[in-house]
């Protein structure tokens, strides 16, 4: 039994391909979001990536630096997603096309997990691939900050918490 099946909480695991850009920002910005509107209680967050390009790397500098700017705390180390993960989370949701692919072919048969995208959670269409900024600059970074923090309201509404904000002051 995993920590969010034990516990009743809900279970977030956030997925880019090498865990230091986009996926470990999600998972910061998701947290901070459900820290500051006090459920945090209810969920297990995680981030990983789908290859074993950093295994054990923090965060690109670029990322969590576009996070402590807003007042979000990034604190990971790369991981690569794992098969048991399919069981310990509810929801698997990766950044883009490429990781959907790579996750539907590694999720075991039976699996509970919801692999989707995690820009299906934005109303904003633009938001539906969350592009890797790892090439570009800081422009990129910022982007993926604002498409992350629209995906997690989105996402905690479709959750049923409807009433959540985004505070970064």
């Amino acid at each position: 039994m995993t920590a969010a099946k034990s516990s009743g909480k809900t279970g977030v695991l956030f997925v880019c391909l090498g865990n230091i850009c986009r996926s470990p920002m999600a998972e910061a910005v998701f947290q901070h979001i459900v820290e500051t509107n006090g459920i945090s209680d209810q969920f297990v967050i995680d981030s990983a990536g789908t290859s074993r390009f950093h295994l054990g790397d923090k965060p690109d500098s670029r990322s969590a630096q576009t996070c402590r700017d807003r007042g979000v705390r990034v604190n990971h180390r790369a991981r690569q997603t794992q098969p048991e993960d399919f069981d310990n989370f509810d929801f698997i949701l990766c950044m883009d096309e490429s990781n959907l692919d790579d996750l539907r072919m590694l999720k075991p048969k039976g699996s509970r997990a919801h692999v989707a995208l995690f820009g299906s959670y934005s109303a904003n269409a633009g938001d539906a691939v969350i592009r890797d900024p790892y090439y570009g600059g800081n422009k990129g970074f910022i982007t993926n900050f604002e498409q992350v923090t629209r995906c997690s309201l989105g996402l905690l509404e479709e959750l049923g918490f409807d009433n959540v904000t985004a505070d970064f002051s």
